[in-house]
């Protein structure tokens, strides 16, 4: 005999687990008596004769009443219900006499007062099978078994139960949906199968802008563009009859229609409704999703936006898979850096595109991925065209949507630029910019370390002959390109022998360290001046330099920076006096007078920047009168130590070293202030050094002195020597002749010892000629002398022009040059220079002794 494969059975367990399911669900346990139910039950009671009858629905742990006839109690346990063994067996259950029934003759509800001694039921089958209680009947009094008639009345009653039940819960379950539907923001909608339509719910009045009653019968087509509204009468005719269509069970995006015409997104699905040979038709769920594209295409656009980020990001950026080293993606900077298009690095590792990188970059790609963190590193990267490039690169681990460190993203900026510039600004911190030689600071620097080190060393010091020349006649741009050639030959010569710096503008300092330091100083200084003395060829035209040489040695010239540096300048300054293109090394003593004279430069430069030059004034006076009618300024200077130093000295001195301009503009400015207290008939005279006519400035700055001390422009008189209208025809009378359209007077100093010309005077009309004193020192002994006196005289009285006779000493010279025409007269005859405090003394005695005339008079 075959036995039966139960071993996918479902359990005993299983069954009472789904039916407390389906009992839960139809949600009826505990609720309020229902008059249908009620009904039931005395039809129950009333047609098989019975005091009692139920509907009673079992649930885990009780048997309840929903409905009850002739009962008391609502509901007892389960264990002591009877309807338990009828719901066991899924069968009728008739009990004649519970008292003598094995089963339930000890049961409480048997042996309590008037208690169940007949008992019938009948089990509530849903249609799906499940049993949820019994309908039953009861009565005090024991009797026969039913009949055939009563089983069919209990059976057909517990069938009409179990269908109040299920049509209870459908109704149940209608409203819910109906509440749902009513409830939820999505629109529904249902049509017949002509598509009418039939249901239209709060939502599809608020998604539409239609009223219920204005939907209700309406063709479904109201909701869709006019020019859609073919196509989809179509699908849902073919829908209707049963052919296929992707809108059944599934959502898809549409274009919907507003009662005002307005246009929008939809998402929306159809479902079947009705039962065949009844009415059927589609209900549609209907979904705005104007608020979703917006956000998808805010998204998109951000999307698209941080790609074009990305891409145009100017710094690198890639991405590399982590276990691979594949790189992902590369933006455009990348692919200019790495000289190669994307489809070609993504997907490819640093191995197969850069071997020559590969190595050192794999290894800070796991310097990254071990740290976990942001790690910056900088490297040359040298490309496939063979161009090095420096990149500072941050590489960080992030997750991804697979596992964590899944990528290592990185962004590499081109610090190339930064570093050429970086390295040119160290290499302008050395180097000179125009030559290419070390410049002053890198000089300075390492000659105090060759002086700590006690390294015996020679150094050239190299000072350019007439390159002022040069600047004069080519101007900056020339000069430049003559200082570009002289660095190339200053460094072919001394290349490999030391090194070489440019200091200043035209001087170059030389460093020979080793053996034989004097031999081949001399050597390379000779060298130097050779080839500085070849033509230099510029783009504007040819040049023609030399150079002086001034040497030192380590340590017989000095042991400090201080000693070297200053001996150094005193052999050039030897070298520069003995006729320019020759070399000297330092002497002791053959320089020591050049180092007093520096001693007295630097003490001069002190003593101007503290206005320590000082005026005295020596008085001319008139020939016929006696009367002073001028005094000319003289400088004087007294040294702390060396007591006063002679004007000729100290004066040449201040035009050599630049601070003659200073000098003159305090002195000018003092003789005004000065002259300002004098009487209104008294001059001052102030002699102008040539180099002052050079700057440009000397207009602006007599005009400046008068503005200051208030002095009238006519008492002012200043004088020139024939050797400054030489070296500038042309200039010289262009400032003259500004400084007469002042009212300044103009006089023509030691004239007839110079290169005289008597075309100075057609040129420019000088208001006073000064005799030199050379030939009135031989005025009463040489004929020459005096023809010559008398010539100047004749031209003077021509001309309109006063002359002075300077450096009168006896009654002899004074009468011979009265009587040969001579207006003024000035020298010790009458008066040493004198204080200024002294001359407004005299001045006072004189004007109480002489009446004042116009000062036009003289």
């Amino acid at each position: 005999m075959r036995r039966m494969d139960l071993s996918n059975a479902p359990s005993s367990w299983d069954i009472e687990r789904e039916r407390l399911a389906a009992l839960s669900g139809y949600a009826i346990l505990d609720t309020p008596p229902e008059r249908e139910y009620d009904v039931l039950t005395r039809v129950a009671a009333v047609a098989l004769n019975v005091q009692s009858a139920a509907i009673s629905l079992i649930d885990g742990h009780r048997q309840w009443f929903k409905s009850r006839h002739g009962i008391a109690f609502p509901e007892t346990p389960r264990a002591i219900a009877f309807c338990s063994h009828a719901l066991e067996a899924r069968s009728a259950l008739v009990v004649p006499d519970a008292s003598q029934d094995a089963r339930f003759r000890d049961n409480p509800l048997v042996t309590s007062e008037g208690g169940i001694r007949f008992y019938a039921s009948v089990p509530l089958i849903t249609s799906t099978g499940l049993c949820l209680g019994t309908l039953c009947v009861f009565d005090p009094a024991p009797r026969e078994r039913l009949d055939d008639d009563e089983r069919l009345i209990l059976a057909d009653l517990a069938q009409h139960a179990t269908s109040l039940i299920e049509a209870r819960c459908a109704r149940r379950m209608t409203e819910i949906a109906g509440k749902v539907v009513d409830a939820t923001s999505d629109a529904v909608l249902a049509a017949d199968l002509d598509g009418r339509i039939v249901h239209w719910n709060a939502a599809a009045e608020q998604m539409f802008g239609r009223a219920r009653h204005e939907a209700i019968g309406q063709d479904v087509s109201i909701i869709m563009p006019p020019r859609f509204a073919h196509g989809h009468a179509e699908a849902f005719g073919r829908a209707a009859q049963g052919g296929p269509t992707r809108l059944v069970g599934s959502f898809i995006e549409l274009v919907a229609m507003r009662a005002d015409g307005r246009e929008f997104p939809i998402e929306l699905s159809l479902a079947r409704w009705g039962d065949p040979g009844g009415d059927q038709g589609f209900a549609a769920i209907v979904r705005d999703i104007s608020a979703r594209k917006s956000l998808e295409r805010e998204r998109e656009h951000a999307q698209k936006f941080l790609q074009s980020i990305v891409s145009n990001l100017p710094a690198t950026l890639f991405v590399k898979d982590v276990e691979t080293r594949r790189y992902l993606m590369i933006n455009r900077a990348g692919e200019t850096v790495m000289g190669r298009p994307a489809s070609e690095i993504i997907g490819a590792t640093d191995h197969e595109l850069f071997p020559a990188n590969a190595e050192a970059s794999e290894d800070r790609d796991n310097e990254a991925i071990a740290r976990r963190e942001t790690y910056q590193t900088e490297a040359a990267f040298t490309r496939g065209d063979g161009e090095t490039l420096h990149l500072r690169t941050m590489r960080t681990v992030i997750d991804g949507p697979d596992r964590p460190c899944q990528y290592l993203l990185g962004v590499s900026e081109d610090v190339t630029q930064i570093r050429r510039t970086e390295a040119e600004v160290l290499r302008l911190a050395h180097y000179d910019a125009l030559t290419g030689l070390l410049n002053r600071s890198s000089y300075t620097d390492r000659l105090f370390r060759m002086v700590q080190a006690r390294e015996p060393f020679a150094m050239l010091s190299i000072d350019l002959d007439r390159f002022k020349a040069v600047n004069d006649q080519f101007g900056h741009p020339g000069g430049d390109a003559v200082l570009i050639q002289v660095g190339d030959r200053l460094r072919a010569v001394i290349e490999g022998e030391g090194w070489i710096a440019r200091i200043g503008g035209d001087e170059f300092i030389a460093v020979l360290a080793g053996e034989r330091l004097r031999e081949r100083a001399q050597m390379c200084a000779d060298t130097l001046i050779e080839e500085l003395a070849k033509p230099i060829v510029t783009g504007r035209g040819v040049c023609y330099i030399g150079a002086s040489v001034g040497i030192v040695l380590m340590p017989q010239d000095g042991e400090t920076t201080e000693q070297l540096r200053e001996n150094v300048d005193l052999a050039l300054y030897r070298a520069k006096h003995n006729g320019r293109a020759c070399a000297c090394f330092f002497n002791a003593e053959m320089d020591s007078s050049a180092r007093d004279r520096r001693q007295i430069e630097r003490d001069l430069r002190e003593a101007v920047a503290a206005g320590d030059i000082g005026l005295v004034y020596q008085p001319l006076v008139a020939a016929q009168t006696g009367r002073i009618t001028s005094a000319e300024a003289l400088a004087r200077w007294t040294h702390p130590a060396k007591g006063r130093i002679r004007p000729d000295i100290f004066i040449a001195l201040a035009e050599e070293c630049g601070i003659i301009d200073q000098l003159a503009e305090q002195l000018l400015r003092q003789a005004c202030v000065d002259a300002r207290n004098w009487p209104a008939d008294v001059r001052v005279a102030v002699n102008l050094s040539p180099l002052q006519f050079a700057s440009g400035k000397l207009v602006e700055t007599v005009g400046a002195a008068l503005a200051a001390s208030g002095l009238c422009p006519s008492r002012l008189q200043l004088e020139v020597t024939e050797g400054l209208v030489i070296r500038d025809v042309e200039r010289t009378f262009d400032q003259l002749e500004a400084l007469r359209s002042l009212g300044i007077q103009i006089l023509i100093d030691d004239f007839g010892v110079g290169y005289s010309s008597l075309s100075y005077f057609q040129r420019f009309p000088f208001d006073k000629v000064k005799l030199d004193r050379s030939f009135v020192e031989q005025v009463t002994q040489s004929n020459a002398a005096r023809a010559i006196i008398q010539a100047v005289v004749g031209l003077g009285e021509q001309l309109g022009m006063a002359v002075v006779a300077e450096g009168v000493e006896t009654h002899e010279q004074m009468e011979a040059l009265v009587a040969m025409g001579c207006t003024h007269l000035q020298g010790y005859l009458f008066s040493r220079p004198l204080p200024v405090t002294t001359l407004c003394a005299m001045l006072e005695s004189q004007r109480s002794v002489v009446p004042r005339q116009d000062s036009q008079a003289a």
